[in-house]
């Protein structure tokens, strides 16, 4: 018995080996044949039966390397699928049940948005997929490596530009517009990253389509090509396809009740639960096109960069904490330099008359009269000018006023003729009211406050006055052109500030690039 124990133990090594070895090689072939079985499953050609998952990872590198300058979201697609061990997610998961199908056809319908199909790849994308649902149109394991890589790295990149333009609008407003502050949220790598891995394409995509009724609205008249007043069909197109952009960036206010300042209509609103409660005429800052000289339809190259003039109003968003009634003007030292030191110059007792008194390093001057202005410039101006609280301050009886950078508020003034006036940019940035108090009774309601602002209005020597509301409300200055109004036709307003022109140029520009 002992002299076989050797060759039993040998035999039992043996076995055990061959058994090990056939479960590591059964085990490898299943992990490396994983995406070959599902893809000839799928479409019942024999060359993917000799796919490996190395091979097609390889593959994938080499093509994702010579494209990677032409892909917008190269960093994150590359983690994507590094993190994915590089397996063909679109695929094997969206490629054979009409998901992909489906996210085609909404990439030829980028039109629908006033926007263009070359700008996803989506004549590149429908052929790629084709491949895989024709006999024999691809031949060699070669062959399908390139053909998957190709697809994969195309879905991924059209799929991600195609939801961030829906969801996000095309451009950042910030990077085109000088004077544009309003907070607008823009696309991260988790929004970007959804798309990737969304497991129902088709309910994704649907998910994403824009539905706030003024972008439907839009949408219907660029499709039935309807024109505007005295407009050409093609101006028309421009401006429905600009103020849908706008429509796309997420700006929009998301409180229940907010003031909103149309800069090209000239008009303030008061909204509540999606509806005007409070309505009226407004000023604004002069602008850079108010002959509406140019158009969308014809413009020259110096319209196509932002270049505001210097008392055009910002866009901007902030909260109203207050008014200031029979306020004070501090006189800006631009609007010194260029009218109250030039008034003063041929009349010394302009200053007088208007109420302005004059400041030398904070200490108020006695007899302005008495100084020679016509040896004042600009640059040797040692005065500062406050124009004193009266019915003939330019800022009126009252002030509505929140925290901005540029420094500008929604006012009252003596000068209601303007209101009278069609083109009302006439201000040097402020927004001026022809109704200033009942915005304030909207904001403060019937009550002691606004009995308060009520009386100190009326006061033949009045003294400023600051009273502060007990809930801040949210005030949004914007920037119009095109929209449906309440009972659902479309308005549409000229570009007072080449805003358009400037937007419509930097549009246009992509759709060119991508279709060259």
């Amino acid at each position: 018995m002992t002299r076989f124990a050797p060759v039993k133990i040998a035999v039992t090594v043996f076995v055990s080996f061959v058994a090990i070895l056939l479960f590591t090689l059964s085990g490898c072939k299943k992990k490396r044949s994983e995406t070959a079985t599902i893809l000839f499953k799928q479409t019942h050609e024999k060359v993917f039966k000799d796919l490996t998952d190395e091979g097609f990872k390889n593959a994938f590198k080499q093509v994702f390397n010579q494209q990677q300058t032409k892909i917008k979201h190269a960093d994150l697609i590359q983690a994507f699928y590094k993190a994915h061990n590089y397996e063909p997610v679109f695929l094997i998961d969206h490629g054979f049940n009409g998901d992909l199908d489906t996210a085609v056809n909404y990439l030829f319908r980028a039109g629908d948005h006033g926007l263009d199909p070359a700008m996803f790849q989506a004549t590149q994308l429908k052929a790629l997929l084709a491949q895989f649902h024709q006999k024999g149109e691809i031949k060699t394991v070669n062959q399908a490596y390139q053909a998957m890589a190709q697809l994969e790295i195309t879905a991924a990149n059209s799929l991600i530009n195609y939801c961030n333009d829906l969801q996000f609008g095309v451009i950042n407003p910030k990077a085109i517009y000088q004077r544009y502050f309003l907070a607008t949220a823009r696309p991260d790598s988790t929004s970007m990253a959804a798309v990737l891995q969304a497991t129902d394409m088709q309910a994704f995509l649907r998910d994403i389509q824009p539905k706030d009724p003024q972008y439907k609205a839009l949408q219907n008249t660029l499709r039935l090509g309807l024109r505007g007043p005295k407009m050409s069909a093609e101006e028309t197109r421009r401006l429905l396809i600009v103020n849908l952009e706008r429509l796309r960036w997420r700006n929009k206010p998301v409180e229940n009740r907010y003031v909103i300042v149309n800069i090209p209509d000239f008009t303030l609103d008061v909204v509540d639960s999606g509806k005007s409660v409070l309505h009226m005429k407004v000023c604004v800052g002069q602008g850079r096109n108010m002959d509406y000289a140019n158009t969308l339809a014809a413009y020259d190259d110096s319209c196509k960069e932002d270049k505001p003039g210097e008392h055009e109003t910002p866009l901007l968003n902030s909260l109203i904490y207050g008014v200031e009634v029979n306020p004070v003007w501090n006189i800006p030292q631009s609007i010194a330099n260029k009218e109250i030191i030039v008034e003063a110059a041929k009349d010394k007792f302009y200053l007088e008359n208007n109420n302005i008194d004059v400041y030398e390093n904070g200490k108020l001057v006695d007899n302005p009269e008495d100084i020679d202005w016509s040896t004042i410039t600009k640059a040797n101006l040692p005065y500062d000018f406050k124009q004193k609280p009266g019915s003939d301050n330019s800022l009126g009886l009252i002030k509505f006023v929140f925290n901005n950078r540029s420094n500008v508020y929604l006012h009252d003034t003596p000068a209601k003729w303007a209101f009278f006036q069609k083109m009302r940019a006439i201000s040097h940035g402020c927004v001026r009211l022809d109704n200033p108090k009942g915005l304030a009774q909207n904001l403060f309601g019937q009550g002691e406050q606004f009995q308060t602002i009520s009386d100190d209005m009326g006061k033949d020597d009045p003294d400023p006055e600051m009273i502060y509301l007990p809930k801040k409300v949210p005030v949004y200055i914007t920037y119009i052109t095109c929209w449906a109004d309440q009972i659902g036709n479309v308005q549409f307003r000229k570009d007072v500030y080449g805003l358009d022109i400037v937007l419509y140029d930097h549009l246009a520009s992509i759709i060119n690039a991508a279709n060259n």
